[in-house]
C-alpha cells in the first residue's frame, strides 16, 4: 500500500488540513475540489502557487484530436476526446504594500482549510507576514451550486492585522490554462499539439468580467461571466476599480489604502454556459444572467440553498459508522464526491475521476454503471436515471461502431465523452464487449428498484433490444464446444488477459442481457402493445429473433473445470502458468507500467476481479461451495493494480466469512483517495473506488441481495465496528437497516408495507413498526458425520482395504489406514497407490474401487442399530425433541444405506453424499450443501466430525465444529468419544463460543 503523505485529522462532517504541507499542493488540489455534476473546480488557491494545476471543468464539454498510430487497421478508433480546462474564474491574486501574496515566501503565521460535507463549501483561513513585515489575515470560501448548476461563488477578504500599506487586488478570468501534456503514463495527459480553446470573445467592464472560448475540431463553445460585490469595513482609503481585458484574460484590479484593522472583502460569482445546452450565440448571455441572478442572490443565499440541498441528499444517503472515525470521515467524503460528480442533466454521465482532474482523460467507462449507479439507484434514483439517460441518447453512435464492427445491434463504447469509442488499444478497449451487457445490469437493476415504466419508452427497449442483438450476432454455435453458444476473442474485466474465448463474466453478463431482453419484449407486447409495436417497426425486430435471444441464452457456453471445481476466468486460463509473485519487486506495480502486455497476458494474474466479479453481481448462480473456491483460487492472483478491484474483493470476503480480509480490503477501497493509497490522487479521485465503498458496506458488511427486484440481508459487523446504519430506497419506499454486534433493525420510514429476507428468513415491514433480530448465531442445526461419528464403520473401511490390498499385494496397515479418515473412496485409493509407488490406468483405479466398495457392502450388510455409537441414539431423539435439525454429511456413497440399517432415517431431515457434490472434505461443499437443505443459516449450525479434514470443511463452513477422538486442534470443542456429545451441553458451548 503506497500510502504517502500525512492524514487529515479524523472527524465526522469535514476533511481539514491543519497547517500547509508543500509536497501535498498538487494531491490537494483533488481532496478539496468542488462541483456539482455539471462544474467542476480543482482545490487551487486564490492566490496561485508554482505548479499548480488549476482546473476548471465542465462535464462533457470536450475536444477531439486524431489519434496517431504508427499503424493502422480497419475499424480502429479514430479520435481522442479530451475533458477540457476551461477559462479559470478562480484566481483572486493579492499585493500588500508592494509583496505579492506567496505562501512560499514570507512567513506562515496560522493556516487551515476545510471542505464542510454537510453545507459544501470550501473554506479556508490563514494568517501571513509579507516580507515587508505587514500582517494580514485572509478569508476565502468557497462553493460549486447545486442549485444553479452553472454557478460557482467565492466569498474572500483581506484583512490588515499589524501595519498598514497598499492593497492591489485583481481579480481574473483566466484563459491561459490548458490540460496537461502525457508523459509515461498512458492513463494521465492530453496530447494536443495547439491550444484546444481558442478566445472568441472578451470584456470586462466595471466589476463584471466575461471569456468565450470554443474548441478547434468539436466547435464547442464556452462562455464565462463574473460579476463582483466589493465592501470594506475599517480604515480604507482611495478605493478604486478597474477593469481590463487583453487576451487570454479578463481582470478587475482594486486598489486601496489600508490601516491596521481594514477589511477588504470581494464576493465573485462565475457563470458558466456552453453550447451543449445553448445556441453558441447564447452562451455569453446565458453565463451573464447565470453569475448576475447569484450576485443578486448573495452568497449568504446561495449557502443556504446549498445547505438545504445537502441536508436532502444526506437524509438518505449518509451511512453512520461508530467505531472508526477514520472510516466515517471517509465514507462521508466518498459518498459527497460522487455526488459533486454525476451528471443529471441525461447529457453527461461521471467520469472516472469525476470532476476533479484530468486521469483518463474526463472519459465515461463501465465504472459509472457498475460501481457507481447502484449507489444512485437505492439512493438518488433520478440521478440514476439521468445517468441511464446518457446512454441511451449515444445508442445511434452505438449502433455505427456494431456496424463498423461487422455486427448487428449497437456496441457501446469502452471509454468515451461523445458517444464514440475513444480507446486506441483495441485489446483491452473495444475487445471489452462486456460494457454492454454492464449497461443493461444496471439498467435492469435500476427498473426493478424503481418501477419506472417510463425509461423504456425513452430508449431504454431500443438499448435493451440493440445490445441484445449484438451478443446474438457476436456469438456462435460451436460443434467442439457440444453446439454451445460461444462468444470468442473478448477482453473480460481483468485487463491483464486480454482476447480471449469464452471469457466467464462476459458469457454470463451476456445471458443475463439475452433473456432480460426476451423477458421486457413479451412484457411489453403484454401490457403496452402500441408501444411495442412502434419499437418493433422501427428497428425491425421479429418474434423469431427473440426466440434467437432465448436459445442463445439457453446454449451460453460456461467454461468449468470438474476436476477443480473452479469456473474458469476463460478457456485458455487455467492453462498459463501462475505470475512469479514472490519475485516480483515491489516497485514493480502496477504492472502494466514495467511489462510489456504480451508478457502479462502470458500468465495468471489479475489487475481486476473477474469470475469473482461475476459472483458478486450474479451471485444467485452460483452455490456458496462455487464461491469459496472461486475466491480462494482467484484472489491470491489479483494484484491491487486496479481501484476497482478491493471493494469486490471485500464484498466477496464478506459474504464467505472472511470478515478481517473484508475489512482490510474495505479500508483501502475506503481511504483510497484521503490516503492516497496508489499515489496518483494528484490526477484526480477514483470515483469508482469511492462507489465500492457504498458497495462495501451495503452488499458487504450489510450483505444486501437484490436478485430480481426482492431484497434480502445477511449482516455482520467488521471486529472494530459498533454500530452501522444506512438507508435505502426502493419502489417508493425508504428503508432504514441499523446492525449492531447483536441485532439488525429494519425501519420502514415511507411508503407501502414490504416484505425482505433476513438470513433466509422472511420478515414483513410495516411503516413505522421496526423489526428487530438477534445476530447471534443460535444453534438450530447439527450435521454429523457417518464414520466414527454416528457408528463405527471406520473398522469396515479398513477391513475391505485390507483385503483389497492383500489380493493386490499392495502393502497397507493401520498407520496408513488413517490417512484415510474422512476421504473419499476414490482419494483413499490414491493415498494407497501413492504410498506403494504403483500407477495404475483410470480404467484399473475404476475397477479396484468397485471392488473394494463390494467388500464393504457385505461388512455393512450385518450393521444394525446395535452399531450406533454410545450415546448417539440418545443426542437424535434429543435433539428431535427439542427441534434442532439435524443433517448427515458423508463422505460414503453408502451412506444411505447405512442410515436405514442403523434405522435412524427417522432422526435426520437431510442426508447429503458424495453423488451431489463436486468436491469432498476438505472442502466444505458438503456441509454448505447440508445447511442450504435444511433451511439453516450456516452460522447456526454444528458439525461433528472424527478427521482432520472433516474438522477443516466445518471450520470452512464457518460452523461450530465438534471433534470425536484425538489430534483435532482446530475443533471448537473436542471429546474422546461419543459418550459426552449431549444436546444440553453442545448448545451450552455453541451459545458460549457465539458470545464470545
Amino acid at each position: 500500500m503506497a500510502v504517502t503523505g500525512t492524514a487529515y485529522p479524523a472527524e465526522a462532517w469535514r476533511i481539514r488540513e491543519p497547517a500547509l504541507d508543500p509536497s501535498l499542493l498538487t494531491r490537494n488540489e483533488t481532496i478539496f475540489a468542488l462541483g456539482n455534476g455539471t462544474l467542476g473546480a480543482r482545490g487551487t488557491f486564490e492566490e496561485g502557487y508554482p505548479g499548480e494545476v488549476s482546473g476548471t471543468y465542465v462535464n462533457g464539454f470536450y475536444e477531439e484530436t486524431p489519434i496517431i498510430y504508427g499503424e493502422i487497421a480497419y475499424a480502429y478508433a479514430k479520435n481522442r476526446q479530451v475533458m477540457l480546462n476551461v477559462a479559470d474564474g478562480k484566481p483572486i491574486r493579492l499585493a500588500v504594500g508592494g509583496d505579492r501574496l506567496d505562501l512560499s515566501t514570507g512567513t506562515i503565521l496560522s493556516y487551515e482549510r476545510t471542505l464542510e460535507l454537510a453545507r459544501g463549501v470550501l473554506e479556508r483561513a490563514f494568517r501571513w507576514r509579507s516580507p515587508g513585515g505587514i500582517e494580514i489575515e485572509v478569508r476565502a470560501r468557497r462553493t460549486v451550486s447545486f442549485a444553479r448548476r452553472h454557478v460557482m461563488a467565492m466569498d474572500w477578504s483581506v484583512t490588515v492585522l499589524k501595519g498598514k500599506g497598499a492593497l492591489v487586488v485583481e481579480s481574473c478570468l483566466e484563459a491561459g490554462v490548458g490540460n496537461q501534456a502525457s508523459g509515461d503514463d498512458p492513463r494521465i495527459g492530453a496530447h494536443f499539439r495547439e491550444q484546444p480553446l481558442a478566445v472568441v470573445q472578451g470584456e470586462a467592464d466595471g466589476m463584471k468580467g466575461l471569456l468565450t472560448q470554443e474548441t478547434r475540431n468539436t466547435r464547442l463553445t464556452i462562455s464565462c461571466a463574473m460579476e463582483h460585490t466589493l465592501r470594506t469595513e475599517g480604515d480604507m482609503q482611495r478605493v478604486s476599480a478597474t477593469a481590463s481585458f487583453t487576451i487570454p484574460r479578463a481582470t478587475i484590479t482594486i486598489t486601496a489604502d489600508a490601516a491596521e484593522g481594514a477589511t477588504l472583502r470581494l464576493s465573485k460569482y462565475l457563470g458558466y454556459c456552453t453550447s451543449l445546452e445553448f445556441p453558441r450565440a447564447a452562451c455569453a448571455a446565458r453565463a451573464r444572467d447565470a453569475a448576475a441572478q447569484a450576485r443578486e442572490a448573495g452568497f449568504s443565499v446561495l449557502m443556504a440553498e446549498q445547505k438545504q440541498i445537502l441536508d436532502d441528499f444526506w437524509r438518505v444517503a449518509d451511512i453512520q459508522l461508530d467505531g472508526d472515525e477514520a472510516l466515517q470521515q471517509s465514507l462521508r467524503y466518498n459518498l459527497y464526491s460522487l455526488f459533486q460528480s454525476a451528471g443529471r442533466d441525461g447529457r453527461t454521465s461521471i467520469a472516472a475521476k469525476g470532476l476533479t482532474g484530468e486521469g483518463y482523460e474526463g472519459h465515461y467507462f463501465w465504472d459509472t454503471e457498475i460501481y457507481v449507479l447502484p449507489f444512485f439507484i437505492y439512493t438518488r434514483p433520478e440521478i440514476a436515471r439521468a445517468l441511464l439517460r446518457y446512454r441511451c441518447g449515444i445508442l445511434d453512435k452505438a449502433r455505427a461502431r456494431a456496424a463498423e464492427m461487422s455486427q448487428r445491434g449497437a456496441l457501446f463504447p469502452w471509454r468515451t465523452i461523445g458517444g464514440e469509442e475513444t480507446s486506441p488499444y483495441y485489446p483491452a478497449g473495444t475487445a471489452q464487449y462486456h460494457i454492454n451487457a454492464d449497461i443493461v445490469h444496471a439498467f435492469r437493476k435500476y427498473m426493478e428498484a424503481t418501477e419506472d415504466p417510463t425509461l423504456l419508452r425513452e430508449g431504454g427497449a431500443e438499448m435493451l433490444f440493440e445490445t441484445a442483438r449484438l451478443w446474438a450476432d457476436l456469438g456462435a454455435y460451436i460443434p467442439r464446444k457440444g453446439g454451445a453458444f460461444c462468444i470468442n476473442e473478448v477482453t473480460g474485466p481483468n485487463e491483464y488477459t486480454a482476447l480471449v474465448n469464452n471469457n466467464l463474466y462476459t458469457n454470463l453478463m451476456a445471458r443475463e442481457n439475452l433473456s432480460y431482453a426476451a423477458l421486457i419484449a413479451e412484457e411489453m407486447r403484454e401490457t403496452a402493445p402500441a408501444e411495442f409495436d412502434r419499437i418493433a417497426r422501427a428497428i425491425g425486430l421479429a418474434q423469431a429473433e427473440i426466440e434467437e435471444w432465448r436459445r442463445a441464452a439457453r446454449s451460453m457456453y460456461v467454461p468449468y473445470d470438474s476436476e477443480t471445481g473452479i469456473y474458469a476466468q476463460d478457456d485458455a486460463f487455467l492453462d498459463r502458468a501462475a505470475w512469479d509473485f514472490a519475485r516480483t519487486p515491489a516497485g514493480s506495480y502496477p504492472l502494466l507500467l514495467h511489462y510489456h502486455p504480451l508478457v502479462i497476458y502470458r500468465h495468471q494474474v489479475l489487475k481486476q476481479p473477474d469470475v469473482v466479479l461475476a459472483q458478486v453481481l450474479l451471485g444467485n448462480l452460483f452455490t456458496r461451495s462455487d464461491k469459496k473456491r472461486n475466491f480462494d483460487y482467484y484472489d491470491p492472483l489479483t494484484t491491487g493494480d486496479s481501484s476497482l478491484s478491493p471493494c469486490i474483493q471485500s464484498v466477496a470476503a464478506a459474504e464467505l466469512g472472511y470478515t478481517e480480509m473484508a475489512y482490510r480490503y474495505f479500508s483501502r477501497t475506503a481511504r483510497m483517495d484521503l490516503d492516497d493509497v496508489n499515489g496518483n490522487v494528484r490526477d484526480g479521485v477514483h470515483t469508482a473506488a469511492m462507489a465500492g465503498t457504498w458497495i462495501s458496506i451495503v452488499y458487504g458488511f450489510a450483505g444486501m441481495r437484490d436478485h430480481d427486484g426482492a431484497l434480502s440481508f445477511n449482516p455482520k459487523l467488521p471486529g472494530p465496528w459498533k454500530r452501522l446504519l444506512f438507508r435505502l430506497r426502493f419502489r417508493g419506499r425508504l428503508l432504514e437497516i441499523e446492525t449492531t454486534r447483536e441485532t439488525a433493525t429494519y425501519r420502514l420510514s415511507e411508503g407501502e408495507p414490504m416484505a425482505i429476507s433476513h438470513r433466509g428468513r422472511e420478515l414483513r415491514l410495516l411503516p413505522g413498526n421496526p423489526v428487530s433480530v438477534s445476530l447471534i448465531p443460535t444453534l438450530e442445526c447439527v450435521i454429523f458425520d457417518l464414520d466414527g461419528v454416528l457408528t463405527d464403520t471406520a473398522e469396515l473401511h479398513f477391513q475391505a482395504w485390507q483385503r483389497l490390498a492383500a489380493e493386490e499385494r499392495l502393502p497397507f496397515d493401520r498407520t496408513v489406514n488413517e490417512r484415510l479418515r474422512g476421504v473419499s473412496r476414490r482419494n483413499s485409493l490414491e493415498v494407497i497407490l501413492r504410498h506403494a509407488g504403483v500407477e495404475l490406468s483410470e480404467e484399473e483405479k475404476k475397477a479396484l474401487a468397485e471392488r473394494k466398495n463390494g467388500y464393504y457392502r457385505e461388512l455393512i450388510s450385518r450393521l444394525s442399530p446395535a452399531d450406533l455409537l454410545p450415546g448417539i441414539a440418545d443426542l437424535l431423539e434429543r435433539l428431535r425433541q427439542i427441534g434442532i435439525k439435524t443433517g448427515l454429511a458423508s463422505a460414503s456413497h453408502n451412506a444411505r444405506e447405512i442410515v436405514q440399517r442403523l434405522e435412524i432415517g427417522r432422526f435426520l431431515d437431510l442426508v447429503v453424499d458424495p453423488s451431489e457434490i463436486v468436491k469432498g472434505k476438505p472442502d466444505p461443499e458438503v456441509f454448505f450443501r447440508a445447511a442450504e437443505g435444511l433451511g439453516v443459516p450456516y452460522e447456526n449450525c454444528a458439525g461433528v466430525e472424527d478427521a482432520e479434514v472433516g474438522i477443516q470443511a466445518i471450520k470452512a463452513a464457518g460452523m461450530f465444529a465438534v471433534g470425536i477422538g484425538s489430534g483435532l486442534l482446530e475443533a471448537d470443542w473436542v471429546l474422546p468419544d461419543t459418550r459426552g456429545l449431549t444436546a444440553p451441553e453442545l448448545g451450552e458451548r455453541f451459545t458460549r463460543r457465539s458470545r464470545a
